[in-house]
């Protein structure tokens, strides 16, 4: 049962008007994200090009979302994203800020300055950095306390996790209305509990790279072979359930079992590994040349959209299990 508070904060959440800041690509997805959860989403970006062009992009993503059975009413949703060229305008009112700016630390305090001058005391501001810690942003401010990390996946109105990142200066108030707000936008939401860089998803993601390149790159795979690897085996057994699940799954008696088995070949694995930058030219290159002979440049685009429409599929699957 919730509390007083919690029930209070779930009702403030439902009624909030959300700011988003910047009209490119992830702050297309967000207004999305929010719309279709039925919140008033107003869009504001310096680049008043980005701005016109938004609209257009955001309702073909809707028509394709709508297609794949994923939400219905392309106009309804639309209707409740509003563009906004003045910077006062667009945040008047909001609750909630979604700051998708430039990934550097001098521009976002600089627009984390105009925020704060531009919306309520208690307006949360969350940034969609991929790996800034917010207390380098957001130190200067006079109430830092309402200033966290939400970082989403790209893109978020398909992938739901967000990292939820409070600074040390973050109140439990911001973080627990941050949380209840990604969970009413239908997101799947973890908490970090400490800052850190890169946060928890691009940690992993960058461990599993960093060792396909070493792989790659001193002639044991090829990179068909590898992304077969991760294809056709663990990447199947990740996309309903995490690694800790799947090695309590993988002996008899769970993880202590299983530590028991394979612990002492992970650790010797990992002592194998060098130190040395397995993000060189020459691997790249090299990488480059095998990917382009089997994906060419020009039909990039083409893939792209298929890998969405794949996305769209898996959405609409895992969605079927569980209503």
């Amino acid at each position: 049962m919730q509390s007083k508070t919690q029930q209070a904060t779930a009702s403030a959440v439902s009624q909030m008007k959300i700011g988003v800041v910047g009209a490119g690509l992830i702050g297309r997805a967000w207004a999305i994200v929010f719309a279709r959860a039925d919140f008033n989403v107003s869009v504001y970006d310096v680049n008043t090009t980005a701005l016109d062009k938004a609209g257009d992009a955001i309702r073909q993503s809707l028509t394709d979302l709508q297609q794949a059975g994923l939400v219905t009413g392309v106009e309804q949703v639309m209707a409740r994203i509003r563009f906004d060229a003045d910077f006062v305008s667009a945040m008047q009112g909001v609750g909630y800020v979604q700051e998708c700016g430039p990934e550097n630390v001098e521009g976002k305090r600089a627009i984390y300055s105009e925020l704060e001058t531009a919306v309520a005391d208690d307006t949360v501001l969350a940034s969609s950095t991929s790996g800034i810690a917010a207390s380098l942003f957001s130190d200067h401010l006079r109430h830092p306390e309402r200033c966290l990390v939400a970082h989403p996946v790209n893109p978020p109105y398909l992938i739901p996790l967000v990292e939820v990142v409070p600074t040390p200066q973050t109140s439990e108030a911001a973080t627990a209305m941050t949380m209840q707000l990604m969970e009413a936008a239908q997101q799947a939401p973890i908490l970090v509990r400490k800052e850190i860089e890169g946060f928890v998803l691009n940690r992993l993601q960058g461990a599993l790279l960093n060792e396909a390149l070493r792989l790659f790159r001193d002639g044991y795979v090829s990179a068909e072979d590898l992304d077969k690897t991760v294809k056709y085996g663990l990447g199947l057994r990740w996309s309903f359930m995490g690694p800790f699940e799947t090695i309590d799954l993988n002996a008899p008696a769970g993880v202590v079992d299983y530590a028991s088995r394979y612990g002492p070949l992970y650790h010797q694995v990992d002592q194998q590994r060098g130190k040395e930058n397995p993000w060189d030219d020459a691997t790249l290159n090299a990488l480059d040349e095998e990917r382009r002979a089997l994906l060419p440049s020009t039909k990039l685009a083409a893939r792209h959209e298929w890998r969405d429409r794949r996305l769209m599929a898996l959405i609409a699957h895992q969605r079927s299990m569980t209503e």
